[in-house]
């Protein structure tokens, strides 16, 4: 395991292990430019990229673009064409996109070629980036040794569009806030602007963690690394809690340093193509949401929810440290993890308290939290009679009782609006009591003057 305290040889003094995972994204070579190009110090990168490619894809294709100095190597298994852009080196581990095992075991792949250099910077392989973003990273970073023996700098970085850049580059750098537990149990985010970013002189202790954008001390490539039996959705919040139970203290830089491509519209992605059809045809040995499946189990039971016990796991180096506990990366983050709970001062966006107390009683741990529900009510044309008569339909969800928690009524227009294909697909978030966990839901559709024309019940 790695440690912080070793002596850095000449080779690896201040030298940064970039970490990319890309599937078949024609925003790599790009990426890769601009990456290399914007760097203050271009000799120091060490990149590496878990290049899951199709066929079609060949390794001429950076040749193309400036790429130099190949040769090939085997590791683990899988070949590994090591290049040069410029005074950088890039090394790309080499997976038809049809072997991969999602982005989980992508990014735990790629921190299998750690080399114990000074900084690791994880990142998408669809980013820009500002001029001297790589000085800019390590001074924030080593700025904050005062305060954090570990700091990690993290966040959902700013958006750009490739059809309209830079110009499409937005100017404020964002923080990470709590959206909702997903039915499956994974905590979400959302981004929203940092608030007095442009007057404040230091990062923001944040409480969440990024996939696409980290940027620590090289033992954090080690000592907290991607499980790579989870899929997707739960990586960030179980890096998050990880990381905090390592000894690690998350920060939102406060300044620009990329921009991320959200949308990717158009694009392959790993759904499209470990799909069922090709799994039938052998092409795939997995359907993704087989692995998906499995992936959100995991995190249920790392986190001890809806009644998974832990122990069921040896989750190895990929559980919890020994720094810190859950019980207090729940206090410091604000939610709970059994109850699905999230606390006022998390939905208000205020910055998290370093030291939160633990609570020393259940009355005191339930105190203020609020249930986070987020699921998704799928209901076929069949079942929903002759649309044309329908004026209103409204969706009344209920915990165990008769008591509503939550109601939501929606026009004839928006009922339409919401069928896909021949489905009806509505989605619910919102919170309730922390003991009041949703049961069933009824939809109701009325005609006409409220007169009742169909009534269908789900139970959750």
């Amino acid at each position: 395991m790695a440690t912080d305290q070793r002596t850095l040889s000449c080779s690896e003094l201040n030298r940064i292990f970039v970490q990319m995972a890309s599937y078949r994204d024609p925003q790599l070579i790009p990426t890769l430019l601009d990456l290399v190009r914007r760097a203050a110090n271009p000799d120091r990168l060490r990149v590496v990229v878990c290049w899951q490619h199709d066929l079609d894809e060949l390794i001429g294709s950076f040749f193309a673009h400036g790429f130099s100095t190949w040769h090939v190597i085997s590791k683990d298994g899988y070949t590994c064409h090591n290049l040069r852009l410029g005074d950088a080196v890039v090394e790309l581990i080499d997976v038809p996109a049809m072997q991969t095992r999602g982005a989980c075991w992508a990014r735990n792949l790629i921190q299998q070629h750690y080399e114990g250099e000074a900084y690791t910077l994880q990142l998408d392989s669809h980013h820009r980036f500002v001029d001297g973003w790589d000085e800019i990273l390590v001074e924030m970073l080593e700025r904050l040794r005062g305060e954090s023996k570990r700091p990690v700098l993290t966040a959902y970085l700013p958006a750009f569009d490739p059809e309209c850049d830079p110009a499409s580059r937005a100017q404020t750098p964002l923080a990470m806030h709590f959206d909702s537990f997903v039915a499956e149990g994974a905590v979400c985010f959302m981004p929203g602007a940092m608030p007095d970013w442009a007057s404040r002189s230091r990062p923001l202790p944040a409480r969440f963690y990024s996939a696409h954008f980290a940027f620590a001390d090289g033992h954090f490539a080690c000592n907290v690394q991607h499980d790579p039996e989870y899929f997707f959705l739960g990586e960030e919040i179980s890096i998050s809690a990880r990381a905090f139970t390592h000894g690690y203290d998350l920060y939102h830089p406060h300044r620009l340093i990329a921009w991320h491509e959200y949308t990717r519209k158009g694009r392959t992605k790993v759904w499209d193509d470990h799909s069922a059809g090709n799994k039938e045809k052998g092409l795939v040995d997995m359907h993704w949401c087989e692995r998906n499946d499995l992936s959100f189990r995991r995190n249920r039971i790392l986190f001890g929810m809806d009644g998974e016990e832990p122990s069921t796991i040896d989750f190895g180096k990929f559980g919890f440290g020994a720094v810190r506990t859950l019980a207090q990366y729940e206090a410091y983050a604000g939610i709970s993890f059994s109850l699905r709970g999230v606390k006022p001062n998390v939905l208000e966006r205020c910055p998290p308290v370093p030291g939160s107390p633990v609570p020393a009683t259940e009355d005191e741990y339930r105190a203020g939290l609020q249930r986070s529900n987020n699921f998704r009510v799928a209901i076929h044309r069949n079942e929903l009679g002759d649309l044309q008569l329908v004026e209103t339909a409204c969706f009344e969800v209920y915990g165990q009782g008769i008591d509503v928690l939550h109601r939501y009524t929606m026009s004839a227009a928006q009922l339409a609006a919401s069928m896909e294909g021949d489905w009806l697909m509505s989605k619910f978030v919102f919170l309730s009591a922390p003991d009041a966990k949703p049961a069933r839901c009824i939809l109701r559709l009325a005609g006409p003057d409220g007169a009742p024309l169909v009534e269908i019940e789900r139970l959750l």
